[in-house]
Order: structure tokens, then sequence, then C-alpha cells
């Protein structure tokens, strides 16, 4: 593995200069630097270690490394997306450091993570750490560093010990898990010690000031992209959204103490701007940050935006995108059928949709892609067969705007109303059936992978006996057959893929993730789960 060449890196903040006893710490992301680095929280959580004298830290990747100390204290890593557990272990093992954490002692790095997949449910991954950090860095990361600063020199069995006090910071190996039977569901999740918290909390940021970008490059996947986060969470609360419902409450980034400050930080050293956030145009003064960027000096700045809401796509919106530089909108609209997005708790009517693409096309755009979901609970074809007919209408409305329609399978995530729904098992057929309808009609349609939403399904409401399962898969390849071939090898004693993945659970039961609590109590999202009303769909 190559040293990273760092000289195109530009820096937006002062890294302070490493005390000699500053604690050894490598941050590593389990994928290539060119995703790594345009991770908007890798950057931060990277600045935020920089930052502290009493702390040396060293970036990794899977392609490239900083110069790393001769002795590790600590080893974290950042998870964003579910398959990358597999370079994490690639890199686990490339150190040196044993994969579980049981099999570690005092002579190796403490091994911590955070980032979204750890955050929503880490059980799947619990025995691969020492440490899960639950919530947001801008609570945590402080609080963590300034505890095992003055842990340095204490055991690990110390040190974990005092760790889960942190709020925010949960240690696995301090929490037991008992099943009804090898192959039933969870029975409880229980602290092993009693002066142990019963749960863990996950720490929300609650501040106005947002994440920005903490370094430009040329070789982020995005070029030379300075990133700035609008607003956190969603004020939708789509009933599948984990965007949403984990990061709940919805707050938007003040303009005057953080944006504006921020992307002039940004623009005096590239031209290129990303607005991040799960619904970017509902800052409540998102009009004014499009003046803002449509002041003359701003003329040659490229922006992106990323998914808006149907009904804020306006011919303002449009033109501002249009004059810098983009030419392509994106929207979420989940199915053509009112129906199904009243399931969901979709707020958005069908002329919406239409008006957002007259809109976009009225206001100088050439293209618009629209996402939507297969297998939606409650769903019926009468429903897909309203997707292709909006898909046509939209067609028509806007002629010469290309459309594109990406469609994924609903996959269940916890800590939403619907992470008791399995994904259904009709939803590949239904994703040829938009296939063949709308690409016959000149629509450019991109499904995505069903055998990728099954593995992600498993990962998103897995429990702690899938640890094993997942290192096995490493060695039979990343397809859908090598989970099944793993799952055969521990058959008898976890239950089958089809418990984890296609099942709908038991409102009732436990859950693998009930000890780690979220923004919302189970008992409120059992009650949006009802408001859903899908029960009384049709089949």
């Amino acid at each position: 593995m190559a040293p990273l060449p760092l000289h195109d890196e530009i820096l937006l903040f002062e890294p302070a200069v490493p005390q000699d006893d500053a604690l050894a710490v490598v941050f590593a992301f389990p994928n290539e630097y060119t995703v790594g680095i345009t991770s908007l929280g890798y950057q931060v959580v990277w600045a935020t270690l920089a930052r502290r004298a009493d702390i040396s830290v060293s970036r990794l990747f899977t392609d490239g490394h900083e110069p790393l100390p001769a002795t590790i204290d600590v080893l974290g890593f950042s998870l964003s997306w579910e398959l990358d557990y597999a370079n994490l272990l690639t890199q686990l093992e490339n150190l040196g450091i044993p994969l579980f954490a049981s099999d570690r002692t005092d002579d190796h790095p403490l091994v911590f993570g955070g980032g979204p997949v750890l955050t929503a449910n880490p059980e799947p991954f619990a025995d691969f750490f020492d440490v899960i950090l639950l919530g947001d860095g801008e609570t945590l990361l402080d609080d963590f560093f300034d505890a095992l600063v003055d842990l340095k020199s204490a055991s690990r069995t110390e040190t974990l010990r005092r760790l889960a006090a942190v709020p925010g910071v949960y240690v696995p190996s301090l929490y037991g898990v008992t099943y009804e039977g090898s192959t039933g569901g969870v029975r409880a999740i229980a602290p092993i010690d009693a002066d142990m918290p019963a749960t863990v909390q996950k720490q929300t940021y609650r501040g106005n000031v947002l994440s920005a970008s903490t370094v430009v490059t040329p070789r982020a996947a995005w070029e030379n992209i300075f990133m700035v986060e609008v607003v956190r969470s969603c004020p939708e609360m789509c009933r599948f959204c984990l965007a949403s419902y984990l990061t709940l409450p919805f707050r938007p980034a003040s303009l005057d103490a953080s944006l504006i400050p921020a992307i002039e930080r940004g623009l005096a050293v590239t031209s290129r701007l990303g607005l991040l956030g799960a619904s970017v145009t509902q800052h409540p003064e998102f009009d004014r940050l499009l003046d803002y960027l449509n002041q003359p000096q701003f003329d040659d700045v490229r922006v992106s935006l990323s998914s808006v809401r149907t009904n804020t796509v306006t011919p303002k919106l449009a033109e501002t995108l249009t004059r810098h530089d983009s030419r392509s909108i994106t929207i979420a609209i989940e199915s053509g059928s009112e129906r199904v997005r009243q399931i969901v708790n979709k707020k958005l009517e069908t002329d919406d949709i239409e008006r957002a693409a007259v809109n976009a096309k009225a206001g100088g755009l050439s293209a618009m892609k629209l996402y939507g979901m297969a297998g939606v609970p409650g769903e019926t074809m009468a429903d897909l067969e309203q997707t292709v007919a909006l898909m046509l209408r939209l067609k028509k409305a806007a002629p010469g705007l290309r459309l594109t329609f990406g469609c994924s399978t609903f996959v269940p995530k916890a800590h939403t109303p619907f992470q008791w729904y399995g994904v259904n098992k009709e939803a590949e057929k239904r994703l040829k059936y938009l296939q063949k309808h709308l690409r016959s009609k000149g629509i450019d349609f991109r499904p995505e992978s069903y055998n990728w939403s099954v593995i992600q399904a498993l990962i998103s409401r897995g429990d702690r006996r899938l640890a094993p399962v997942l290192e096995r898969v490493r060695h039979y390849g990343d397809s859908l057959g090598s989970y099944r071939r793993a799952f055969k090898d521990f058959q008898g004693q976890i239950p089958p893929l089809d418990y984890y993945v296609h099942a709908d659970w038991d409102l009732n039961q436990p859950l693998p993730w009930d000890h780690l609590l979220g923004p919302l109590p189970k008992a409120t999202l059992q009650k949006h789960f009802d408001s859903a009303g899908v029960e009384a769909v049709p089949a």
C-alpha cells in the first residue's frame, strides 16, 4: 500500500502540532482515497482530531496512507456503506490486529467505529469493534477522546468500562444477548454488570452551525468540490427513511452564522460547490441562499444539489442551477401511485411532480432524475402501472426533458416505522416489469440490484450472530450466492437468511438494537407504523 500523495490537498483548517506524548491515532476509511475523502463526515472527524495537540492522527485508506506510527494506540473507522465492512476487516488484518475484539489484548490498539451504518444498527459488526460511537461527532468526539487521553496508561478492561459511561459510547462486549434458541429471534439484551447503563442513547447535535469541507482536492470523487451541509435530517418523515428518522430533529444551518461564512471560505479555493442535506430546498431561507449564489462574483461557480423535495422545484431554482452549470435535478417520488405515497407518508401530489418537471424544463435544465422504490409494503401491480403512467405523463408535459427513473427495492431500516417489514420477494419481478414498460417508451430506467438490496436488508436487521457469517463471506466473494453459502455453513446455529431479510417481524418482539436508543422511542415508531394502514390494503 502506497503513501498518500498529499501535495494537491488544500486544507481549510489549521492542524495542531502534536505533543511528544500525543495519543497515536489512525483514522481509517474502508475504501479508496477518492471515495473516503469525498465523505464529509470523514473529513470533519479527521479535522477535529488533527486540531488537537494531544492527538497525532494519520489517515488510512485501502489504497494509501499517511505515515503510520510504530505503535498505534487507537484505530478508528468511518463506515458509510454496509459492504465496506469487508475492506475494514482486511485493513485490520494488514495491521496485524485480530478481527474479533475478544481476541485483542493490551498490546493491541483500541478499535472504534462510527458513521451512519454503525449508528443505525451496529450489531452485525459489534464483535469486530471494541467501541462504537452512536450519533453526531460534534457532541461525541471530544468527550470520547478526552476520556481516551486520560486513560492512556489504563488497561483495556478498565478503559472499556470507563468509556461505557460516556454518553453515546457503546461497548458491545459489556452487553450480553440471549436468543429464543439458536435459530430464533433476540430474547433480551442487557449489560453484563449492574453498574453499566442499560441503554445507550444516540447523541444528537442540536446547533445551527453545520458541517463543511475541511479539505479540497482534485482527487475527490467529485473533483475539487467544497461541500457544505445546508440542513440535517428531514421534516417529511417518510416511514422507510433512515436519513430522516435516525437524525431527527430537522435543523437548518444558520445562513449568516454557518452557510455564508463556509461558502466564502470554500469558494476562495475552488469554484465547485456542493449543497448537501436530505431536504436542502426546505431550508427556511433557501430562497435567500439562491439570491446570494446568484451574485455576479459567483457566476463561474458550479453548484450541485443533493436530492430536492419535488414541490420546491421552482423556475428560480432551475434557472439558478442552469446558471451555475448544472444540467439536471434529482427528486425522490417513491412511486407514481398516490396511495403508495400515502402509505410511506410522502406528502406529494401527482400534480406536484408534473409541475416540477415543467419548471425544470422552463428553467433551462435538460434532465431530471426521479427516484422510486419497488416492493413498498402494501404495493400492488396497479401501483406499478401508475408509476409507468406517471413517467409517460411527465414525458408529454415536459417534452425534451431527459427523464431517468432510478428504482431500488424497499429495504427495512432500524429506527424507522417500517423496520418490522421484510423485503418483498416479488420486488425483483416488479423491477423487471418497470424496466420492460419504461425502456420501451424511451425512458432511461436504472434499477438498483435486487441482490444488493437483499444483502443490505440482512445487515440492516442483523444481530450479533452474523459476525462469523460476514467474516466467512469475505472468502467466498461479495455475491448473494456467497451469503447463501455462508448461511449453509452455519445452518442450525443462526436463523435462516429469510428470517433477517424477508420475514415481517412482530411489533412486540425484541429487536437486536432495542438497547440502542434513537431519536424516537419504539412505541412512537409503532404508532407511525400503524398509521400507514397497510393491513387494510388488498393483496
